[in-house]
């Protein structure tokens, strides 16, 4: 699951100490985001196979959940446009967060309705919902988190609270898996129903509601200054109308469209790709989905290694020691849900892979880019052309290569364009409907009349190859604007 990275966003705050009670509060909301977008892969399976759904309409369920972030957005900028002034400017970004926990409240509790009913459109509806509140609790929680602490450790602090995310994303398939097929013995499988679905989803709604409260009232801030930096010394900038003139910002939209979707697609798909191929049951499937989603946390939280420390000598030690830390809570919480360990314990060794990859790269957001992308591609090769157990652990490596990816992109796509970066971040935000687009087309080409489940995946090959691109042109754009990255050393890029 994506999760917005912001800049141009100046320290304002004066209360250090205040601000540090604060950040544990405000990165609980990340939390949630990743909860919900990766429980939507085990719930794919049980609506599909309850309601007799192809797979391309069970894909319904992540294009609906994604494409709200860009309905949300465009809402955003059209009710503050109507306002002359920024919306959360005008309610205030605590207010905003709390708003935007409510309206995802009114979603989850549209789980109840659609189970008794047996509807699958009320169900993508609540979704929908559910969507539309985090659309604004990111427009929000984002800048916060990047002016909650030092300024020059924003983007970290950033890059953490997005494996706080990749925590819900680990941990929210097990525990929705085991609400809705029950705690299983190794060996034993289980069969659920749509009315399986209604109580863990309404526990999160109101979770969604006390959480509301709490950060309505609690210290996290409700106004933020936002200012434009001058354009570093050297930096060729031209008088430019709108942020769409620039051609970083144009190919970038397109990488956000095609990242998050390759993300989204091959999780959501996975489930699939186990079923058919390997005759994996439902109620197995959750911790591979689970690891999918961990590997994003393991490569996220190794890249906000900057944020735990300033001891430059200590920082090559941690991003070798922090990846299988995360690795180790991965195991932790299936150990916990009764799952047998014993068949990820190979993965370590793919996670050498990232290690080696994350020292290469240096913090160039160009080289991380088009080396993470390359390996993409080479993971979803060896997952289209192997078989079995093989294929399953190259499909979720994906999660470590997409790990670092979104701020990657970011920093390429708003890099030089001055006074329009706040416009062109908001372009990209609406790109985040990718995530649906590619899962939903994937689920079409999944038909046996087609490419067949294992055959989609060539759509996810192809977002990699187009980011590797990407990050080769943007190098050449951005240096003719006198724009280079060959100085930026760790962080979260």
């Amino acid at each position: 699951m994506p999760f917005i990275f912001a800049t141009r966003i100046h320290y304002t705050m004066t209360s250090s100490s205040k601000n540090r009670y604060a950040f544990p509060v405000l990165v609980s909301v990340f939390f949630f985001w990743g909860f919900v977008a990766a429980s939507n892969d085990i719930l794919i399976p049980v609506f599909k196979k309850e309601l007799n759904l192809e797979q391309w309409q069970s894909q319904m369920i992540s294009f609906s959940f994604y494409v709200a972030y860009t309905v949300g957005s465009i809402i955003y900028a059209l009710i503050s446009r109507s306002l002359g002034t920024d919306l959360l400017n005008k309610i205030g970004y605590k207010n905003g967060i709390a708003i935007g926990l409510a309206i995802s409240a009114l979603g989850s509790f549209l789980f109840y309705p659609a189970a008794q009913a047996s509807s699958f459109n009320i169900m993508i509806t609540g979704l929908f919902i559910v969507g539309l509140g985090f659309s604004l609790q990111q427009t929000a929680a984002n800048p916060l988190a990047i002016v909650m602490g030092n300024p020059a450790t924003g983007s970290q602090r950033l890059s953490f609270a997005g494996g706080i995310n990749n925590v819900g994303t680990t941990i929210g398939p097990l525990l929705v898996s085991i609400a809705i097929f029950g705690r299983l013995s190794q060996g034993e499988t289980a069969v659920a129903d749509l009315q399986s679905v209604q109580t863990p989803y309404l526990i999160l709604g109101a979770m969604f509601i006390l959480v509301a409260i709490f950060i309505k009232f609690s210290s996290v801030p409700n106004s933020i200054e936002l200012e434009h930096e001058n354009p570093a010394e050297g930096v060729i900038v031209k008088d430019r109308t709108s942020a769409m003139k620039y051609p970083q910002l144009l190919l970038g939209m397109l990488a956000i469209f095609l990242y998050v979707g390759v993300e989204v697609a091959t999780a959501s798909n996975l489930p699939e790709f186990m079923t058919h191929e390997l005759g994996t049951p439902n109620d197995q499937i959750a911790p591979y989905v689970s690891l999918f989603w961990a590997s994003l946390m393991i490569g996220r939280l190794t890249a906000s290694v900057g944020a735990f420390t300033s001891n430059e000598s200590i920082k090559p030690l941690l991003r070798i020691i922090v990846p299988y830390l995360a690795f180790g809570f991965f195991l932790l919480v299936n150990l916990l849900a009764n799952h047998d360990l014993s068949p990820f314990y190979v993965y370590g060794l793919v996670i050498l892979v990232l290690i080696v990859l994350d020292f290469v790269s240096q913090g160039n957001p160009a080289k991380q880019l088009l080396l993470f992308s390359l390996a993409g591609v080479a993971a979803i090769g060896i997952g289209i052309f192997a078989g079995g157990m093989i294929s399953v652990y190259a499909f979720i490596s994906v999660g470590l290569f997409c790990s670092t990816l979104w701020p990657c992109i970011f920093t390429l796509a708003i890099s030089g364009l001055g006074k329009h970066t706040n416009q062109g971040s908001g372009f990209l935000i609406m790109m985040i409907m990718g995530g649906g687009v590619i899962s939903l087309l994937q689920g079409v080409l999944a038909d046996e009349k087609l490419l067949g489940i294992q055959g989609s995946y060539f759509i996810g090959m192809a977002c990699f190859v187009y980011l590797a691109f990407y990050a080769w042109r943007v190098s050449a754009i951005l240096k003719s604007q006198g724009v280079s990255f060959e100085v930026v050393k760790g962080g979260g890029h």
